[in-house]
């Protein structure tokens, strides 16, 4: 009996011969990641342990972009305290201000995530890190003190689902809307503590931006980790990206004979642009079926969609246009290296003369935490991942899911509309 990608990826990081789906093993970390809600709570647990020292200060990434730039007292001294634990373990991967970015963006464009790495991160997003071939899946900030202390994890071994998409995806349809309407097939649980394999000729035509959505959003439907095994598209990714870390990669794909406990095939030839309804995911529509929605703001950037691509395909459709009068666009390019390749392609321009307020990278309004925060009643759309009651403010508000091009007609029209609409 083969192993699938996922499988291999853990018994390579143990010490055992074999492994089947529902084996508990313990695991070495190749990166261990922290935020600044998450990783203080793991600092205070990892001091209470009294070890003097973490396992490696070159395995360990601490990222501040969810309350940051600090937006109260209480944030900053989060704040402080990543800082401080920075300082006193000399962590080579601490990002302040001005060098920071949105967590599982930045980590791939420093070369920190690499084709066969296991990674954990005290955020359930961490799972966005399969688009390079890698196992990464969020944990809680206790195990992540565990890490600290260790440089190893406990897992019980997921059992997998291949997800096997194909045919040619139509214009204005991206890997978000692939996932969008997968949660929407399967349902939020569909994929509980399973890994979410996606494969098949549409995913090979996918570039990496829309992998990483795709990616970022299995734990949308449960899944224990997402992953995309690596091909030619990677390899390139990697190469360039490998540059600034030094960091080497191994490369793993799944055994023809490997044994899934399902396997779900999707012609995406018809697929449209897909809208989540509050307030969950898995409410997915096209958005040929969502009809006169109105808008009070539109953001664009997150973890999942705030790339150079995303950008790109938000200028193109804001271009020489207005946002509506009654809109509030907000774009958050997801680093400060995206920030500045679109201030070089001109899109900040773009979105500025669009009447789009453009923001320092972080998590903000995505968690419902600051900069773009709705009051009762309000309504956005978002191509952020989540639209759970209360998500981005406000338990009245409601938050709709989007790709990047529909986010951004829809600011323009000033309720939920198809780029066509606009274009």
């Amino acid at each position: 009996m083969g192993y699938t990608i996922t499988e291999k990826i853990l018994l390579a990081h143990t010490d055992r011969k074999s492994i089947s789906p529902g084996d508990l093993i313990d695991c070495k970390v190749d990166l261990c990641l922290g935020n600044d809600i998450t990783a203080p709570i793991a600092i205070s647990e990892f001091e209470k342990a009294g070890v003097g020292k973490v396992f490696d200060n070159k395995k360990i990434a601490l990222v501040p972009d969810h309350f940051s730039p600090a937006k109260d007292v209480k944030s900053a001294e989060q704040l402080k305290v990543l800082r401080d634990f920075a300082k006193k373990h000399k962590i080579k991967y601490y990002y302040e201000i001005g060098c920071m970015g949105i967590e599982h963006a930045l980590l791939p464009e420093e070369g920190l995530t690499m084709p066969g790495d296991l990674i954990i991160g005290a955020d359930s997003h961490t799972c966005t890190y399969g688009a390079v071939g890698a196992f990464s899946t969020g944990v809680g900030s206790t195990d992540l003190a565990a890490a600290y202390v260790r440089g190893r994890v406990w897992f019980k071994v997921p059992e997998s689902i291949k997800f096997v998409y194909s045919g040619k995806l139509n214009k204005w349809v991206g890997g978000k809307d692939l996932i969008l309407y997968t949660i929407g097939d399967i349902g939020v649980d569909g994929a509980l503590y399973r890994s979410m394999e996606f494969t098949g000729d549409a995913i090979g035509r996918l570039p990496m931006d829309d992998r990483f959505a795709m990616c970022n959003m299995a734990i949308e439907a449960g899944g224990k980790n997402g992953i995309v095994a690596p091909d030619e598209t990677t390899v390139k990714y990697v190469r360039e990206t490998s540059k600034r870390s030094g960091k080497k990669w191994k490369l793993y794909k799944s055994d023809k004979d490997a044994v899934y406990s399902q396997v779900r095939e999707y012609d995406v030839s018809k697929l449209e642009p897909m809208v989540s309804l509050p307030p969950l995911p898995s409410n997915a529509k096209p958005v040929s079926q969502v009809k006169d929605v109105k808008i009070d703001q539109s953001v664009i950037g997150s973890c999942t969609n705030g790339r150079i691509t995303d950008l790109r395909i938000a200028a193109k459709v804001l271009k020489g246009r207005k946002v509506h009068k009654d809109v509030r666009c907000i774009i958050f390019p997801a680093t400060q290296a995206i920030y500045l390749r679109a201030m070089k392609e001109g899109l900040i321009e773009t979105f500025v003369k669009s009447g789009c307020a453009v923001s320092t990278p972080t998590c903000g309004p995505c968690l419902g935490g600051h900069m773009g925060i709705l009051a009762a009643g309000e309504r956005a759309i978002a191509t952020t991942n989540r639209n759970f009651v209360g998500r981005m403010g406000h338990l009245k508000s409601e938050v709709y899911l989007s790709n990047p091009a529909v986010a951004a007609a829809s600011a323009v029209k000033g309720k939920i509309a198809h780029p066509e609409e606009v274009i």
